[in-house]
């Protein structure tokens, strides 16, 4: 990436498959806008907005999730957040992970009724809270369960316990919705994701993923049995009132499914890359947590001054763009450094920045980033 005049290596990028500048891609996106612009269709899906390449690009994610059907949101976040608000009524209780994704909380904000919350990743506490849900739906003679995990949760890059959840269903009814954006295109033996990757993706009752990651695009889809799906294409109010997405990206889509699905080299380059670089980085003293996917954290002490004063060094003085998170997102006095890896990443990339960031941490360490007031990065 070019930034203020200068090339920075980046690890922020949302471009797991490296697809996001593939001329092949870039060829079939300038075609499509070309031929259609960005105005077409005209039209909310049920209106005037429906088209044959929408059509299959649904029946294509439907077939490679091992679906009957799915149907496509404008934005991963917005679909989600709608669907779970389209599914629920106020007898059903939603059952969901402590640190699920911002989109689901959103969409939990929207439930009219009960959502208890279980430990992140304790199965223990997960069947706790379905026996709290079973009693009421019992006690009300009326409703169901939903529970809601991440196939790989973005921030630690731990995958859900999806087959120990999955193995609940022989002890309670309840119906199982994954948010896979992370490990959509990244795991499993054909990129089909998480539920591929832990040998369950039969048992999710829904999937959801994500354009933005591997694909990197915009929307979203949600695959399930049809008569869910179609029950969710129909009463999603972000998407029966609002125009459909546009022609360009959906046929961009297709093509970028298709390389996702017959590429599998774009995903062996990027386990590569995530195998190198979070090797370098255990191998130079770093914690990176458990993550046991793409999605690499390095975890480190230091208040928010500090982290943002080691950000711009590495920024301004290594060519190392990447982000941090600080409180009040996490505890005070920690940081976490969020790299993520991709295709199109080298070996001289990894070196780079693992030099880089054993001697930024010898700086955070000595106290050389403690500072008063946190530093205008954009004046830096």
């Amino acid at each position: 990436m070019i930034f203020r005049g200068k090339e920075k290596i980046v690890w922020s990028l949302n471009n797991y498959l490296g697809l996001a500048n593939h001329p092949d891609i870039r060829k079939v996106d300038a075609e499509a806008a070309a031929r259609f612009g960005m105005a077409a269709p005209m039209g909310a899906r049920m209106m005037s907005g429906n088209s044959n390449y929408h059509e299959q690009l649904e029946k294509e994610l439907a077939e490679f999730e091992g679906k009957e059907d799915a149907t496509l949101f404008n934005y991963g976040y917005q679909g989600i957040m709608s669907a779970i608000d389209a599914i629920c009524g106020r007898h059903d209780v939603i059952v969901y992970d402590a640190e699920s994704h911002a989109c689901i909380i959103d969409g939990l904000r929207l439930h009219p009724g009960h959502r208890f919350v279980f430990k992140h990743n304790d199965i223990e506490d997960c069947e706790k809270q379905l026996q709290r849900a079973t009693t009421l739906i019992e006690k009300q003679g009326n409703g169901g369960i939903l529970v809601i995990s991440e196939g790989v949760f973005g921030m630690a890059g731990d995958q859900g316990r999806l087959k120990e959840i999955v193995d609940l269903k022989k002890k309670y009814e309840f119906r199982f919705l994954v948010d896979d954006a992370h490990g959509f295109g990244t795991l499993g033996k054909t990129g089909a994701g998480a539920g591929e990757e832990q040998g369950v993706q039969d048992q999710i009752d829904l999937y959801f993923s994500t354009f933005a990651k591997s694909m990197a695009s915009i929307g979203g889809f949600m695959a399930g049995d049809r008569a869910i799906i179609d029950y969710i294409r129909y009463n999603t109010r972000s998407q029966i009132f609002a125009k459909s997405l546009p022609m360009p990206i959906t046929i961009g889509n297709l093509k970028r499914l298709e390389m996702l699905r017959t590429m599998p080299e774009l995903r062996k380059k990027l386990w590569s890359v995530v195998n190198k670089l979070q090797k370098g980085l255990k191998d130079s003293g770093f914690d990176i947590g458990k993550t046991d996917s793409a999605v690499t954290p390095v975890y480190m002490k230091g208040d928010v001054p500090e982290a943002t004063a080691m950000v711009m060094d590495l920024r301004e003085n290594y060519n190392i763009f990447c982000s941090i998170v600080v409180y009040p997102v996490i505890p005070k006095g920690h940081i976490i450094y969020r790299l993520v890896p991709t295709a199109v990443h080298t070996d001289e990339d990894i070196e780079l920045t693992l030099k880089a960031f054993k001697e930024t941490k010898k700086k955070l360490d000595a106290g050389d980033y403690k500072v008063e007031a946190i530093p205008d990065m954009a004046q830096a």
